[in-house]
């Protein structure tokens, strides 16, 4: 489980710090995707596999699954962490999510977010201003 939120930074050559605490299981290797809300995903090889199976059993003739595919996975890139627990992000990558030098690293569950860090707060408000609302979605979905 990923849980928790690290405050990291980017270096000039694009390399970011990951949570120490996750290094060994990350070593084998991640996955940098786009992620919803303007942030990246990094999934570690494992579970971005099991992702990446249960995507190829959507049908593919529905246009919002081809879409998901295309903003998920198209410019998707894995990578291997270095000896000191840094992966490179594409520069590409690192505007999208509007990441600079400073960055805020989130766990969700099987993967974890990197976020500029007033993307987050942003979001985190607007949570805030509607956890009632999450909670009733949630419980209609049989969760709480």
């Amino acid at each position: 489980m990923l849980l928790g939120r690290f405050e990291h930074t980017i270096d000039e050559r694009g390399r970011l710090s990951l949570p120490s605490k996750y290094c060994s299981r990350l070593a084998a290797g991640v996955a940098v995707a786009r992620g919803f809300d303007g942030c990246l995903c990094i999934y570690p090889v494992r579970e971005w596999e099991q992702l990446m199976e249960r995507v190829q059993q959507l049908p593919l003739v529905q246009e919002k699954v081809r879409d998901f595919v295309r903003f998920f996975f198209h410019e998707a890139c894995e990578t291997v962490p270095d000896k000191e627990g840094r992966v490179l992000v594409p520069a590409y990558l690192r505007e999208y999510a509007n990441l600079e030098t400073d960055v805020a690293i989130t766990g969700s569950r099987d993967h974890l977010k990197v976020w500029n860090p007033e993307a987050l707060e942003k979001r985190n408000v607007i949570l805030q201003e509607d956890t009632v609302g999450v909670a009733e979605k949630l419980s209609e979905l049989g969760v709480l």
